[in-house]
């Protein structure tokens, strides 16, 4: 039992189409352990109106921490879902501003990455059971521009994880100056019986398929903030030049914890008595502390056969062009070599969203199990521009292949001899920026003849 109230407020966001009172059961949690419920102020926002972004929601946290905390104020989070977009967007645009500083993140579910039933929520059947039941000018609205953030592959997360995850600034990490980040995500579908799960089948396109590395609304390879960005630019002759790695940004925060018996909905309204007693442990922890102690702790207690799972990974992919243009129209596999012969990795593309805004952006769930033992690694992209005019093309593997191609592979092995940086890991995100050049065609301009430039 917690001996000691912790010194800071604590900050409640829900997650997408829900109310704040979804956090009453932590509330009581929170009680039983004789914490001080003053301190505890939980937010509720406006989801369901086609008007509104994650941005918005983002300046009204920020104001209602001025009105609830006052200035120079020092709090702790408990997000659950699309609660960590929230915040993470406070982050990237107030934290700056150094007039409150979050000192503990806990994650419960977090779509850090968006969720895979997301893109279904713009439909009618999406806002006729998850949206708007009130009368009145939002009847049936379903919060689209919300559900976009949350879209696999979007584009907001992609510039987002830009701003707090890959800048020049470590807005997460393992010191005072940064939070201490803790994420949670069940092991269970959300939805359980064969009936449920066949009717969200169709709504899915997946009958009859759960939804596999998930808690049946988040992916464990979504939830973490842990990433990295790898660069493959088809536009630079020189073969070394062509591939660059990001380093591990934020390797000072604690791994996703996967709790056993769990789904979406009993993380936030029956949460074990365990899961309750890290949250307040990870609530307490101190930059004197080790962040890899508290893990292996947490995951002995909450995931005992975390190791029968697959290995799930996420890769987000956009390819673009040397003006910066999105490509939404192109092929890409992996494979490895044989003997010299090319061999796909299946597995790459069996289950692949392309977001629906933008489709140069992609997003790839791959188990990775199958992959340890990989000897080399290439990858092949084949673009189409779509038009006589104008194609996508970039240099060769070699050097002295002077002329560019538009049929392209580049061996990025080396990826899978670097010890600290590597291209499968589990339970990650990894974002990849494909950058091709695009060419026009002699066709779409020539000098007439003389003869044939008469009137």
């Amino acid at each position: 039992m917690p001996d000691a109230t912790p010194k800071n407020p604590v900050v409640m966001l829900h997650g997408y189409s829900d109310r704040g009172n979804s956090f009453q059961t932590w509330i009581k949690k929170f009680e039983e352990n004789n914490y001080d419920v003053k301190i505890i102020h939980i937010c509720q926002y406006i989801s369901l109106s086609n008007e509104i972004n994650i941005e918005d929601i983002a300046e009204g946290l920020d104001q209602a921490l001025a009105e609830k905390l006052g200035n120079n104020r020092t709090f702790d989070a408990i997000v659950h879902s699309t609660g960590m977009l929230v915040i993470r967007a406070w982050l990237a645009k107030y934290s700056s501003q150094g007039y409150y500083r979050l000192q503990h993140l806990i994650g419960l579910a977090p779509a850090t990455f968006g969720s895979p039933i997301a893109h279904k929520g713009r439909s009618f059947l999406g806002a006729l059971f998850k949206g708007n039941r009130e009368w009145g000018p939002d009847f049936l609205e379903a919060g689209t521009r919300i559900l976009d953030a949350l879209e696999l592959g979007s584009k907001f997360s992609w510039d987002l994880a830009h701003k707090d995850l890959l800048g020049e600034t470590t807005f997460y990490g393992s010191d005072s100056d940064t939070p201490f980040v803790f994420t949670f995500c069940g092991t269970q579908q959300f939805f359980q019986s064969s009936l449920i799960n066949n009717f969200v089948g169709r709504i899915t396109n997946r009958v009859g398929v759960p939804l596999d590395g998930t808690d049946g609304v988040v992916r464990w390879a979504g939830c973490e903030l842990r990433t990295r960005k790898i660069t493959i630019d088809f536009t630079k002759k020189q073969p070394e030049d062509k591939l660059s790695i990001s380093p591990w940004k934020n390797s000072g925060i604690a791994h996703t914890v996967r709790v056993k018996d769990h789904n979406h909905g009993r993380i936030m309204g029956d949460p074990s008595s365990d899961l309750v007693e890290s949250v307040f442990q990870a609530l307490k922890f101190t930059s004197e502390q080790d962040i890899n102690l508290w893990h292996q702790k947490a995951l002995k207690t909450l995931s005992p056969n975390d190791s029968e799972n697959a290995e799930w990974q996420q890769f987000i992919i956009r390819a673009i062009d040397d003006n910066d243009e999105p490509i939404p129209d192109y092929y890409i596999e992996l494979a490895t070599s044989q003997n010299n012969q090319w061999k796909r990795i299946e597995d790459f593309g069996v289950d692949v969203h392309v977001y629906a805004q933008d489709k140069s952006l992609r997003c790839f769930h791959v188990d990775i199990t199958k992959t340890k033992n990989l000897q080399n690694l290439q990858i092949r992209i084949v673009a189409s521009s779509n038009s006589e005019y104008v194609r996508y093309s970039g240099y060769a593997s070699s050097v002295e292949d002077s002329d560019s191609v538009t049929d392209l592979e580049l061996d990025i092995s080396p990826i899978l001899q670097q010890k600290d940086i590597k291209f499968f890991y589990p339970f990650t995100t990894t974002l990849v920026e494909i950058r091709l050049k695009r060419q026009t065609r002699k066709q779409l301009l020539q000098f007439m003849a003389f003869a044939e430039s008469q009137f």
